[in-house]
């Protein structure tokens, strides 16, 4: 048997984020390893969900599920849960002896210790295996790559897409490499080229301008042969890290090409750095657009996205809505009670409160700016409890389809005939699964506003009659000027 070890750590770090990622935020989403992680793992469209399906197609192979590790993206993990993974992961390897190994990870990790754990875990997992055991990896778009990751590795791969429908196929490309060095093929040779500076990944969407020429030119690359792997990374600002920033990687045999790509990605990412620069509307702006945009329609927070590591808690935009909603006459005040969906808060004590009042009960509460006024004061109002759930569903949607989400016991609120939800944890509000679970129905409602930025677009753009993004004061705030950079390279003066 051919003995493969597999290991996960896939987390995406907001230095300006209020609060650190802890164990608790990593159980909400994956710390499994062993039968239980491949299990989870089987019929979704992830990265170990490749695994699974590729442990399935090759016989020979023994798979290893070491630690596998994913929270939704955060503050800084904190330093223990870290070594913790890291230790079991090593511990792992030297126990398993691998023929070859497999690393889902993301690229833009970052610890309350460390800027790079990802290096730092690489070169402890090259070291414990020895040069003459294969390592590949996959990479999650949004990567701050450093240079010293490629001699690391035997191949990496990177998402294509963005939102992320294809983990499953860049794990499946990095899979099928391991599988070539395993059956005695060479290994290739990796060069990541930074442009060392800071793109907002709003304009970054793989459909559109600019990114859709720019992953034409790494395919066109992998097409002729120059390369096995072409690859982009926007970057991930957020990090704030001395290598924060966009990249271009390719991987070949020949080490000259390699570099020569990577150099051409990069310089092309960089001679269109401009149009990556977003032009967002104002919060009312935003509302009164979806509102004439004629059927059901989102606007989204991207400054407070959980997947780029907000915290589901500034208040702005909720109380730009809520004012228009008092507003007599007003647009918004003329929708009937229930045709506006708020998702979300995140609040574990204000869902306490409503469980222990229980549907129907009526509570004065302050939505939002638990962890601080830094990015707005806190809405009071008073709420009448809607329905109470467990926070468990299934993703319906093309992102992770399949996969289970939990974001703790939740409650869906009445204000003003806004339905409100409110979680225990912090999660994605991207998939139409989130809003079956509290009730709503995306589709069915008027206008949906909503923490979300890009990856909310997979599931809704096709359904929704517009979704329009909107400019608030946040942790992962469109305007990187607002936010107080110190190791980020290019970062823009703060205003």
């Amino acid at each position: 048997m051919t003995r493969v070890a597999v290991a996960r750590l896939w987390f995406e770090g907001n230095r300006f984020s209020p609060t650190t990622t802890g164990r608790d935020a990593f159980a909400l989403r994956e710390w499994a390893r062993g039968d239980a992680a491949l299990t989870a793992a089987r019929g979704t469209a992830t990265e170990l969900g490749a695994v699974a399906d590729v442990a399935a197609a090759r016989p020979g192979w023994r798979v290893e599920m070491l630690r596998c590790a994913s929270a939704s993206p955060g503050g800084p993990i904190e330093e223990a849960v870290f070594a913790d993974w890291l230790d079991e992961t090593l511990d792992g390897l030297h126990r398993a002896r691998p023929d070859g190994v497999y690393l889902s990870l993301h690229g833009a990790a970052i610890t309350t210790a460390r800027d790079a754990p990802e290096l730092d875990a690489l070169r402890a997992i090259r070291a414990e295996v020895g040069d003459a055991v294969p390592v590949v990896a996959s990479f999650d778009l949004h990567g701050n790559m450093d240079q010293a990751i490629a001699p690391l590795l035997d191949f990496a791969t990177v998402y294509r897409t963005y939102p992320h429908v294809d983990m499953h196929a860049s794990a499946t490309r990095a899979l099928d490499a391991l599988a070539a060095r395993l059956d005695g093929g060479p290994r290739a040779h990796g060069a990541i080229v930074p442009l060392r500076r800071l793109l907002p990944s709003f304009n970054m969407r793989t459909d559109d301008e600019p990114m859709r020429t720019l992953q034409g030119l790494a395919r066109a690359a992998e097409r002729g042969g120059e390369v096995a792997e072409a690859g982009l990374f926007g970057g991930f600002p957020y990090s704030d890290t001395p290598t924060c920033g966009a990249s271009g990687m390719a991987w070949a045999h020949d080490e000259h090409a390699a570099r020569r790509v990577a150099d051409r990605l990069a310089a092309a990412m960089a001679a269109r750095a401009g149009e990556f620069e977003p032009r967002l509307l104002s919060p009312r702006e935003g509302l009164l657009r979806a509102l004439a945009a004629g059927g059901p329609a989102a606007v989204t927070d991207p400054a407070d996205n959980p997947l780029s590591g907000g915290g589901a808690d500034t208040p702005e935009l909720f109380a730009t809505l809520l004012a228009m909603r008092r507003e007599a006459g007003g647009p918004v005040a003329a929708l009937p009670a229930g045709a506006v969906a708020f998702a979300y808060f995140a609040d574990p004590a204000l869902v306490a409160r409503a469980r222990a009042a229980g549907p129907g009960a009526t509570i004065r509460l302050v939505l939002g700016a638990r962890h601080g006024d830094a990015f707005g004061a806190g809405v009071p109002v008073a709420a009448r409890v809607l329905r109470l759930t467990d926070g468990r569903f299934a993703n319906l949607g093309p992102m992770e389809h399949g996969a289970a989400v939990d974001v703790g016991p939740s409650a869906v609120l009445d204000v003003d005939g806004v339905s409100v939800v409110v979680t225990s944890g912090v999660g994605a509000a991207n998939d139409p699964g989130f809003f079956a679970l509290h009730g709503i129905d995306p589709f069915g409602t008027r206008l949906l506003v909503v923490k979300a930025k890009n990856h909310f677009r997979a599931a809704f753009a096709p359904r929704l009659a517009a979704i329009v993004d909107v400019d608030c004061p946040g942790p992962a705030a469109a305007d990187l000027s607002t936010l107080p950079f110190s190791r980020a390279p290019g970062a823009p003066p703060r205003r």
